[in-house]
This record gives structure tokens, C-alpha cells and sequence, in this order.
């Protein structure tokens, strides 16, 4: 039994520190981060604006009061819904998260894009640097160094 422990308490350390598993805590703990950068973005920079435009109106405080004993009492604010324990459907925050979304989204997009550029950049220098130390054998068509006399692929004197 204790050897067992051992070495589940082996495996576990190595799947633990191989690389793949802290990339992906420090991938986590930056989008968190990130996370909160845009939902500042959504709520304090873009929304104002936006309802503004829309006739002042403050998504955050948009919602539906749903009814109690068959009435449905009106407040002025979300916020004082809340403080009076009402039931409520806050669909103007689901808007705010929407929204936030698509901006996290299209960042990443954005991101994801830029690193595919640069890839391609990369493979395509890469393969410029390996046509420049290679060459063709006439005879076989084997890549082999550019300084090559002999193909050692079908030994034809080049």
C-alpha cells in the first residue's frame, strides 16, 4: 500500500512539473487578469458611452422585477431591487458579459493571428535557410548537403 502511494506520489510530481502543466497555470493566471482588464474596459470605458448614445440608458441597471403574490413592484434602481429582496432578471448585466465576451474573444482572435504570422515568418525562414545547405542529387532526387561530392543515398559522384 505504501508503494503505491509512492508512486502515485511520483507520477503525480512529474505530470505536475512538466512543462505543459505550468504553462498552462501562468496561461490561467494571466487571463484571469486579463479577464479583469476587460471587464473594466466593458464597464467603465465602453458601456457609459454606448447607453449614452442609446438615450443614457445604464445596461448594468436594466432588469426585469418578477412578480410576488401577483404583483410586481417597481424600484428605482437595481441595487434598491436587491437591498428589498426582490426576484430579479438582470438581463442588463448579461449584456455587460456579452459584450465583454466578444471583446475577449476578439482579442484573442487578434492574438491567436499575430502568433500564426509570425510562425508562418519563422517555417518560411527556416525553409530558406535549409534550401541554402542543401541540394538536389540529379540522379536520385535525395536532399543532401550543398557541400556533398557523393550522394550518400545512391553514391553518384556529383
Amino acid at each position: 500500500m505504501l508503494c503505491k502511494l509512492k508512486s502515485l506520489g511520483n507520477e503525480f510530481k512529474t505530470f505536475a512539473i512538466r512543462g505543459s502543466v505550468i504553462d498552462m497555470s501562468v496561461g490561467i493566471v494571466i487571463g484571469a487578469a486579463f479577464t479583469k482588464i476587460v471587464d473594466s474596459f466593458v464597464t467603465d470605458i465602453l458601456m457609459p458611452p454606448l447607453g449614452w448614445i442609446m438615450g443614457k440608458v445604464d445596461f448594468s441597471n436594466l432588469y426585469l422585477t418578477l412578480p410576488v403574490d401577483g404583483k410586481i413592484v417597481t424600484y428605482p434602481s437595481l441595487e434598491a431591487a436587491k437591498t428589498a429582496g426582490a426576484v430579479t432578471i438582470n438581463y442588463g448585466l448579461f449584456i455587460n458579459v456579452c459584450i465583454g465576451f466578444a471583446i475577449t474573444a476578439f482579442a484573442v482572435f487578434l492574438l491567436i493571428k499575430s502568433i500564426n504570422k509570425l510562425r508562418c515568418t519563422v517555417a518560411r525562414e527556416e525553409t530558406t535557410v535549409e534550401e541554402t545547405k542543401n541540394k538536389i542529387c540529379p540522379h536520385c532526387f535525395s536532399s543532401i548537403d550543398i557541400r556533398a561530392t557523393k550522394c550518400p543515398f545512391c553514391t553518384s559522384d556529383l
